[in-house]
């Protein structure tokens, strides 16, 4: 039977996904055989697993930093908040129903924790170590009672549990000692020890902070990670939109229910990337409407807070539009759903030749394409969907050459003028295509060209564990595991 590991948080935003995934790069380094594991997450950021399924980017990027193909054992329980108080519940990465949260604490949630602590001691008998990320605090006095990814999770398979705050927003001591206080007795003896992450300055200053915390609960300061900038997605739960007016100016609509907005983590690193609520804010070079869990609920809402004309006043003035997923669908000439939000049929924006039809099975891929769209045309790029509509069009913006390493030719997304849409998830990470897109605008727009330095999330990933490595008492990890 292999050991578990868990790393929980003192608070939301504390860095409990990266540390988990720097954990597993660094045990997988180390020789041992790691997967990543989180019973139940709540997030709009998700990749397709090697299953066909849905789960996280956070437990995908733990995937990854395991060299492990992403799979639905590492996130069983996915919620995906759809507003009003509601979430699709995906299990096993299917969605398996739409529920408010009072319902699904007291009617669904038992079952689903018992089913994702079998899949626990499944991973635990095929792997050597599983490292377990928690969610937000385990303590919330208003949450304990039904909180199933915590402290119930550590004591199920008695597993020694890291403690992380961020000392970088301040008020960490505070905060550990809070969360040990709250906590029984019984769960105290499951902490293995504390981490400071995101510290600036001198860690020497820290100790007699570390000597408080080690006289009162015996337990140690097991490092200080040092803030550092890398690319590597953080948790959605406290993301920032940044607001930033490049020489392109490329503005993405923050829509209610918006999805996968890592899709434009390049253009930020590139460029500059301003989100806007409000549709007096429309001006840019570029619009984009990005990925939408519940896609005509948000193109009603673009329509009613008059985003709709605003972009089509900007198209018409030059502006380039850019679709992704959800996005497309809205830009097409109409949306027919009787599955997401049930409305019929719903006219689109206009600005692309397709028709979408919503269809009761989700489609959940990984994909390779060859562009068709003009300045990228041949073009050979990866991405990944995740959606339910079917569209068509005259005009598609690629072929679909492979589907989950499949041969196949299919067509998907649509031209327009000054205008694209695509499924594809993950377009602008082909960093060539990126630097063919902006290059013309920019163009365009009277600016020389420009050279994108692409990266890798395997890089980020070794660099950021490398830090993490330097900064904890690794040795004092294994002791505490038995290893």
């Amino acid at each position: 039977m292999g050991k578990t590991l868990m790393v929980q948080g003192t608070m939301s935003g504390a860095g409990k996904s990266l540390l988990v995934a720097a954990l597993c790069r660094v045990f997988t380094n180390l020789g041992y055989d790691v997967v990543p594991f989180k019973s139940q997450n709540m997030s709009l950021n998700s990749a397709p697993s090697i299953e066909g399924g849905e789960i996280s980017r956070a437990q995908y990027l733990q995937a990854i930093a395991c060299r492990k193909k992403p799979s639905v054992k590492f996130n069983p329980i996915l919620l995906k908040p759809e507003g009003n108080l509601r979430s699709q519940v995906v299990f096993m990465g299917k969605p398996v129903g739409s529920v408010s949260a009072w319902d699904y604490m007291l009617s669904r949630k038992e079952e689903l924790f018992g089913k994702a602590m079998d899949v626990l001691k499944g991973l635990m008998e095929e792997h050597d170590l599983v490292i377990i990320e928690g969610a937000g605090s385990p303590v919330e006095i208003n949450l304990k009672d039904y909180d199933i990814a915590n402290m119930r999770v550590a004591k199920a398979v008695n597993a020694p549990v890291i403690l992380v705050a961020d000392i970088d927003r301040g008020g960490s001591f505070a905060q550990i000692v809070g969360t040990m206080e709250l906590l029984s007795e019984e769960e105290r003896e499951l902490i293995l020890g504390f981490v400071f992450n995101k510290f600036r300055g001198d860690p020497s200053l820290l100790e007699p902070g570390f000597e408080f915390l080690e006289r009162r609960y015996g337990k140690p300061v097991l490092g200080v990670v040092p803030y550092v900038e890398h690319r590597l997605p953080e948790e959605d739960s406290l993301a920032e939109f940044p607001k930033v007016k490049g020489e392109l100016h490329i503005q993405v609509i923050k829509l209610p229910h918006i999805s996968n907005f890592t899709d434009f983590e390049p253009l930020h690193w590139a460029n500059g990337v301003d989100y806007v609520t409000k549709a007096e804010e429309i001006e840019g070079d570029v619009i984009i409407i990005p990925g939408s869990k519940n896609t005509v609920e948000d193109l009603l809402w673009l329509r009613e807070n008059g985003f709709e004309d605003a972009i089509l006043e900007a198209h018409r003035e030059g502006a380039f539009v850019v679709g992704i997923c959800g996005g497309f669908q809205m830009l097409g000439k109409k949306i027919i759903d009787k599955v997401e939000s049930k409305r019929g049929e719903v006219r689109g924006i206009g600005l692309l030749p397709a028709k979408t039809v919503f269809e009761k099975v989700k489609r959940t891929n990984h994909l390779k394409a060859q562009v068709l769209w003009g300045p990228a045309r041949g073009m050979g790029v990866e991405g990944y969907e995740i959606r339910f509509g079917r569209s068509t069009s005259e005009r598609p913006f690629s072929v679909i050459t492979a589907i989950n390493g499949a041969k196949t030719f299919e067509p998907e997304g649509a031209i327009g003028k000054s205008t694209f849409g695509t499924y594809l998830h993950g377009i602008f990470h082909n960093f060539a295509f990126t630097e063919r897109f902006l290059n013309m605008l920019r163009t365009e727009k009277g600016l020389e060209p420009m050279k994108i330095e692409g990266w890798s999330i395997e890089e980020e990933i070794e660099r950021f564990s490398t830090v993490v490595e330097r900064n904890l008492d690794v040795g004092r990890i294994l002791e505490g595991l038995g290893l």
